[in-house]
């Protein structure tokens, strides 16, 4: 028992096993990963060099409006795969494509030392965007969301 709440405190939590045809549940979170990256009904997304086909399919239950490989304007949310440093210049341009209030999601191997989360938040905010949420987008992939500053809104 603990002395603070009077709760027996248990080694391991028990999570409620996913539907039938259920997006994976991909960390301690049990939310849909499409929810906890924000996509909305019908929003606008792109996908660069993220070729993952099961994401893809829970992408389209969501929204028809999808751009592989280069954003569209307008773009409520583009997830951006890369695998080291060297693509992260193109944060500038992309942050054109998007709206005002639109994200980038960064996705990056999960592990590696070529390419860490302080490497994308250093790039981002050197391009003028900030990092508000990090996520286990897949069992191999970390995310990092973008967003322009509210100040230049």
């Amino acid at each position: 028992m603990s002395a603070a709440r009077g709760t027996k405190r248990s080694g391991s939590v028990k999570h409620p096993a996913p539907k039938r045809g259920a997006s994976p549940q991909v960390g301690y979170s049990t939310r849909p990963r499409i929810d906890k990256l924000g996509v909305k009904p019908g929003a606008r997304v792109a996908l660069i060099d993220a070729d993952d086909a099961a994401f893809l399919r829970e992408l389209r239950e969501r929204t028809t409006d999808i751009a592989i490989g280069r954003p569209k304007a307008a773009t409520a949310m583009i997830l951006f795969r890369i695998d080291g440093p060297k693509p992260l210049a193109r944060l500038t341009a992309l942050q054109k494509t998007i709206l005002r209030d639109g994200a980038i999601w960064m996705l990056w191997p999960k592990g590696r030392k070529e390419i860490t989360e302080d490497m994308i938040r250093d790039a981002a905010l050197a391009q003028g965007l900030v990092d508000v949420k990090v996520m286990a987008f897949s069992e191999i992939l970390s995310g990092l969301k973008l967003v322009i500053p509210l100040a230049r809104r």
